[in-house]
């Protein structure tokens, strides 16, 4: 198997996991309790959530792609790779979870895929 399709499997689950746990939390409006105690339980009720559980579960799959890229892959070439992923949350959250767009993240997310470009280029 093309070891950059294992890159891609850690970055697509990586991004999943990001993108549904904040879709979940903002539809729940979730608000952390104060005490301790009541936030051991929220947040136990919020892991058995199906989608927040499948943002952990994405997680680990994403962690199991990156083992198999590291057998592939030195980590110098894989890595900068990993600088796509908050690229890739930046525009899905825009799309989709109408997050805010602003000129500076814009040119951040410009500079993030051109570094990522010359750091594996070169």
């Amino acid at each position: 198997m093309n070891p950059y399709l294992y890159i891609a499997g850690t970055l697509f689950f990586t991004v999943y996991g990001q993108i549904v746990l904040k879709w979940r939390l903002s539809l729940l409006k979730v608000i952390l309790p104060e005490r301790v105690i009541d936030k051991g339980i929220y947040l136990t009720k919020l892991i058995l959530d199906p989608f927040v559980f499948s943002g952990f579960v994405s997680a680990f799959i994403a962690s199991l792609f990156w083992m198999a890229a590291m057998t592939k892959l030195e980590i110098t070439t894989a890595y900068p790779f990993m600088s796509l992923a908050p690229a890739l949350v930046f525009m899905i959250g825009v799309l989709f979870l109408g997050e805010t767009f602003t000129v500076g993240k814009a040119v951040g997310l410009v500079l993030i895929i051109v570094g990522t470009m010359v750091t594996v280029k070169y």
